[in-house]
């Protein structure tokens, strides 16, 4: 699969840059910078994983939930230049189905499968399950609420300083987790702790990941530029193309990482990777595009609609009810999944 991947990406990279010269058909452009950007987002999954062997499961996980997201962000800046505000909103609203309901549920369908019972550690479980409330059910429903009785620039201001204090506590849980408690809560998962060694080294692994997303910033241009026109040409919303298309294609380094963690019953970063990635997205990504708005023509508040709300309420608290006990099998994975599933056809009907 690897050498597919370095296939995908010589062919990729070049492909979209005399594409964007001769001003090839979107759909074309649409499906080579797609499997582009999933080609390199292997890269730095592959490159994340070395790294978490070097540094530990914790901090593995917040760097892979980091890069995963970094495509997302790069993706999500270059549609709030083009004025693209709803497929931005609906992005996160997928990112956060997508880790929450897919990536966890295929990573505890997919260890499931091979291990009867897979645990991770409870006190990470729920100390995260505080914080996905709070990101989620604070930091979004508040703005949407408020929102219903302000005008729009009050709404604006509103959103901008819910994010500056979420970017504040994202921090603050950061240092609580790497530095302060350090260690305090142990791991009780049942990984299996033999030496590994890592795919690459340390210095190697940084410079893959710094290319890779060097590259991505580039392809993602060009991606974000194909948007209207296909959806346009196969009848999909904004709503949908954020919702499913951008947050499956920006994460797809997280799915694949988080899957393969699982499989090698390493729960704890596989759980860390789908939940981290979920808080940095509604915690540090959504904030910090709302600021990053304010420099574009059209500023993003944050504010979604009625389904997108439901919707990541409800998986915040499915996610929670299976994840909380600290151990998990493939058919709650499979019950994530259904789930996913079927808000997918929701937002295609809309």
């Amino acid at each position: 699969m690897g050498k597919v991947f370095a296939i995908m990406i010589a062919a990729g990279v070049p492909l979209t840059i005399a594409g964007s010269l001769l001003h090839w058909p979107s759909v074309v452009m649409f499906v080579i910078c797609s499997a582009t950007v999933i080609a390199l987002s292997s890269y730095m999954g592959r490159a994340t994983e070395s790294l978490a062997i070097v540094v530990g499961p914790r901090v593995g996980g917040l760097l892979n939930a980091t890069f995963g997201n970094a495509v997302e962000l790069i993706i999500s800046i270059f549609a709030l230049k083009a004025g693209l505000v709803g497929v931005v909103l609906a992005s996160l609203t997928g990112s956060v189905l997508g880790n929450l309901l897919l990536v966890a549920g295929l990573s505890f369908f997919m260890g499931g499968l091979k291990f009867k019972r897979q645990t991770f550690s409870v006190h990470d479980a729920r100390h995260n399950s505080a914080l996905l409330i709070f990101a989620v059910v604070v930091g979004f429903v508040i703005p949407e609420i408020f929102s219903m009785s302000m005008t729009e620039a009050k709404t604006l201001n509103l959103s901008i300083g819910i994010s500056i204090v979420m970017i504040a506590i994202y921090l603050a849980g950061l240092f609580f987790k790497l530095v302060t408690h350090r260690g305090v809560y142990a791991s009780e998962g049942n990984e299996t702790h033999h030496e590994e060694v890592p795919e690459w080294g340390k210095n190697k692994a940084i410079l893959i990941l710094l290319a890779a997303t060097a590259a991505v910033a580039y392809v993602a241009e060009s991606l974000v530029h194909t948007f209207e026109a296909v959806g346009e040409q196969f009848g999909w919303s904004e709503l949908f193309i954020g919702v499913i298309i951008v947050a499956i294609v920006g994460n797809a380094a997280e799915h694949a990482s988080a899957i393969l963690m699982a499989m090698k019953n390493k729960m704890d970063i596989a759980v860390e990777i789908a939940i981290g990635s979920t808080l940095q997205v509604a915690m540090f990504v959504a904030p910090v595009l709302v600021l990053i708005s304010l420099l574009f023509p059209t500023p993003m508040p944050l504010v979604f609609t009625i389904p997108e709300l439901v919707s990541m309420i409800t998986a915040v608290f499915l996610a929670i009810s299976i994840s909380n006990d600290g151990e998990t099998n493939w058919f709650e994975g499979l019950t994530l999944l259904a789930a996913y599933f079927i808000m997918g056809i929701g937002f295609y009907l809309l």
